[in-house]
């Protein structure tokens, strides 16, 4: 075979080409020198990326492929490029924090180096034990995806390795507690608590909620995380036989107090203005410290409660107040489990003995 003269840092018939487009961008790709079925030579496009093109060039060739062509840090690109964008918002955001962290860790090791022990040896390094949980939910997955990819074909090493021990959380927001913050917040706030209660759907959900989601005599609901999902939308009655709800007065009463300023959330700051993320948490933080500061002196247990709430747990709130089954329903919960274990977190009320 006649020796390279271009690409001599590519495998042999690994060749590099480079295109312009019309507006002069130059875009470089890689093709196999092979031939046809009748012997004739013939280029194979193997893509502008040259690691899947090494690994499409060893198939061709029948050969292994080279190492770095199996290292995860190229995996984790190629799922962070073609399936974390499928996913939902919230689950893109969680992701993207998970995979900087397992990059770290597994990033240089080829795939097929990786054994269970390398997973467990993490779960139990990690300090955050429930993140570290979910960074191996995602590795799991991710591996999974390298299988179907053709990057290995070794089993999934997450497989069977016990996770780290969670702790649910069992705050429960009492009536002193919540009319306490409440009485301190600001009326977009306000709003804010009254719709996630009523609703007992996620923080993000309830800032993103719109008039236009008000159809008929319902709140049409889809939820964010599952919003990529073939779940059914959720329709939260604003009456009922005619007679509004609690939560119709709600909308009425947002509605009325807009007044000239008019905006497509219904919980909006007093110029129409969405609740980002961070503008409900400085609006949170400040109700909770006067919220406290107000009861240290006078009730010392119940500024600590209050200290603990968080607004997340207005929804476990509300699934503690209503029957299980409503509760599950509320909550989007397929099965019942999930809802008593986790949201619902008030036991059941019973009689003494005597």
């Amino acid at each position: 075979m006649r020796p390279k003269t271009t690409a001599r840092d590519l495998p042999p018939r690994l060749l590099r080409r480079t295109k312009k487009s019309a507006s002069g961008k130059e875009w470089v790709f890689y093709v196999y020198n092979g031939r046809d079925d009748n012997g004739k030579r013939k280029e194979f496009h193997l893509g502008s990326n040259l690691n899947e093109a090494k690994r499409k060039w060893a198939e061709l060739e029948c050969v292994a492929a080279p190492v770095e062509t199996g290292l995860m840090g190229y995996i984790f690109d190629r799922y962070t490029k073609e399936v974390i964008p499928t996913k939902s918002p919230r689950t893109q955001s969680d992701n993207t924090g998970e995979m900087i962290r397992i990059r770290a860790a597994f990033g240089k090791m080829p795939i097929d180096a990786i054994e269970p022990k390398h997973i467990a040896q993490y779960l139990d390094k990690r300090t955050a034990k429930t993140r570290g949980n979910r960074e191996m939910a995602l590795m799991s997955h991710v591996w999974n995806k390298a299988r179907a990819w053709g990057y290995t074909s070794k089993t999934n090493p997450c497989a069977g390795i016990e996770k780290n021990k969670e702790v649910s959380r069992s705050f429960y927001a009492d009536e002193a507690v919540y009319t306490a913050v409440y009485q301190h917040a600001c009326q977009e706030l306000k709003d804010a608590m009254d719709l996630a209660y009523l609703t007992a759907q996620r923080v993000a959900d309830v800032r993103t909620m719109t008039w236009g989601d008000v159809i008929g005599d319902a709140l049409v609901v889809t939820p964010n995380k599952t919003r990529n999902s073939s779940r059914k939308k959720m329709r939260i009655l604003l009456k009922i036989d005619g007679v509004p709800t609690e939560l119709g007065k709600l909308l009425d009463r947002i509605k009325a107090n807009r007044g000239t300023v008019q905006s497509i959330y219904i919980v909006a700051t007093p110029k129409g203005a969405a609740l980002t993320k961070w503008t409900q948490r400085v609006r949170w933080d400040d109700a909770r410290k006067d919220a406290a500061e107000a009861v240290k002196e006078s009730d010392p247990a119940l500024a600590t409660r209050i200290r603990e709430f968080r607004f997340m747990d207005i929804r476990p709130k509300a699934a503690s107040e209503t029957k299980l089954s409503h509760a599950q329903a509320l909550l989007g919960h397929t099965k019942e489990q999930i809802t008593k274990v986790v949201y619902q977190r008030v036991g059941e009320t019973v009689c003494p003995t005597k």
